[in-house]
């Protein structure tokens, strides 16, 4: 039998051997037990009502009754953004015309922002491989949209999902290559780890503020926009707005809220993410 419950201390252990096997791109699971520990820390806080809403963080792990071991993890950041930034490139649309010569060109772009400030977050959803079956991949997700309904006041009125970005077999990041290593003296996976632990100063820092057409990056690139990991693809069929949002709004509308989903698929550019 399987059961998900709140995270506790001593599952610092089994949360670490997990996280060394989640590959790159799950940032908010770095292999780092300080930063796994403040973790955990934040979520026994936030379970017992003592924490402030910048630091707000459920965790719940996946349990194996038989076996007495912790086989997943998933959790929510109650509103993200107020104690660390929070980036996500937001593709948009410039038009550029010229009525004289008969010109008309609309052009994609990504312009790096701060949008989802205060949002809440469905996160860290991770499975040990051996148990990716028998539906506990969705229990141990959706026990947080119970969560979330269940206690609706401590959630902002936006829920998102930010998914882990495309990667190739070696772990190479098309978009990073394309755009990210032009701004950034620093390997991917270096990226990667930093915004793991919560160093992401890095990214206002040297990203460009500017709007980036789409165009211009090399084909590779733009064609994993808006594309998540293959081990991402599961949870983004269940955590999509599709999916998810008609059963979660109905169901804190019964509590006089409604509050609203939507999926956020990361590009892998130092863990900002892409959203439409």
């Amino acid at each position: 039998m399987f059961y998900v419950r709140p995270i506790a201390r001593e599952d610092l252990p089994a949360l670490l051997s997990l996280s060394e096997r989640t590959g790159a791109g799950l940032t908010t699971l770095p292999a780092n037990a300080e930063r796994l520990t403040e973790r955990i820390e934040r979520s026994l806080a936030s379970f017992a009502r003592k924490s402030t809403k910048a630091d707000e963080c459920y965790v719940f792990v996946l349990v194996d009754s038989v076996a007495g071991s912790v086989v997943g993890i998933s959790a929510i950041e109650a509103a993200v953004g107020l104690s660390e930034p929070w980036y996500n490139y937001h593709v948009g649309t410039q038009v550029h015309a010229s009525r004289e010569l008969g010109v008309y060109t609309a052009a994609p772009t990504l312009f790096l922002s701060n949008d989802h400030t205060g949002h809440s977050e469905l996160c860290s959803l991770f499975l040990d491989a051996r148990y990716r079956r028998a539906k506990n991949g969705p229990l141990v997700s959706k026990a947080r949209l119970i969560f979330i309904a269940e206690f609706v006041e401590r959630f902002g009125a936006k829920v998102i999902a930010e998914l882990r970005g495309k990667l190739d077999a070696n772990g190479r990041s098309a978009f990073w290559e394309g755009l990210g290593r032009h701004f950034f003296a620093m390997e991917y996976s270096r990226a990667d780890y930093l915004t793991g632990i919560g160093r992401k100063a890095f990214i206002a820092e040297l990203m460009p503020r500017h709007p980036v057409y789409t165009q211009l990056l090399p084909e590779e690139a733009r064609a994993v926009i808006g594309e998540v990991h293959a081990d991402s693809m599961p949870a983004r069929a269940s955590s999509s707005p599709k999916a998810s949002a008609t059963r979660a709004t109905s169901t804190s509308s019964m509590r006089d809220r409604r509050w609203n989903a939507s999926a956020t698929t990361s590009v892998p550019c130092a863990k900002a993410a892409c959203c439409r």
